[in-house]
């Protein structure tokens, strides 16, 4: 075999060496990420309930492509779409609630309760680390990003029909 040829034949192996670890990091980095909070397509979600201090809980029920209230008022498709997609919030990190003392993360009692198709997330404080917040689903506590936090209706939104 000529100089040449030999050289483009373990360039070419180095290459597919390269390729083969890229690959393999890839599937490993896939493994271990945290995902997001709720397995649930926001575009599926029919059932809203947003429970925050001080305010009767808002229950909201999707049909006919819009969002209605419990009172059978229509409701602001934008803002229960920005509802529904906490459910796909990113989660930076999550760990078992035992792990933790719920009262020092502000979810006993929690600063917000959001329902999506009846699977619970409870909202607590905001973390120290940066702009997180710590949030409760089911018998795991993960930190979100703070855009993901519900917000209470405005006066404005109310009236939309």
């Amino acid at each position: 075999m000529r100089r040449k040829a030999r050289q483009r034949w373990i360039v070419g192996a180095i290459a597919l060496a390269l390729l083969a670890l890229a690959a393999v990091q890839y599937l490993h980095d896939q493994r271990q990420a945290p995902g997001t909070l709720l397995a649930l397509d926001p575009a599926t979600i029919t059932s809203v309930t947003l429970a925050l201090p001080g305010q009767p809980p808002e229950r909201y029920r999707r049909h006919d492509g819009h969002w209605w209230q419990a009172n059978g008022k229509r409701a602001d498709d934008g803002r229960l779409q920005e509802l529904t997609e906490i459910a796909q919030a990113p989660v930076v990190s999550w760990r078992p609630a035992a792990d933790f003392d719920a009262a020092k993360l502000g979810l006993a009692p929690p600063l917000a309760q959001l329902a999506l198709d009846g699977q619970v997330l409870d909202f607590g404080t905001t973390a120290v680390t940066g702009p997180l917040r710590y949030v409760r689903a089911g018998h795991r506590i993960a930190l979100v990003p703070l855009r993901y936090t519900p917000r209470p209706a405005t006066q404005n939104a109310e009236r939309i029909h």
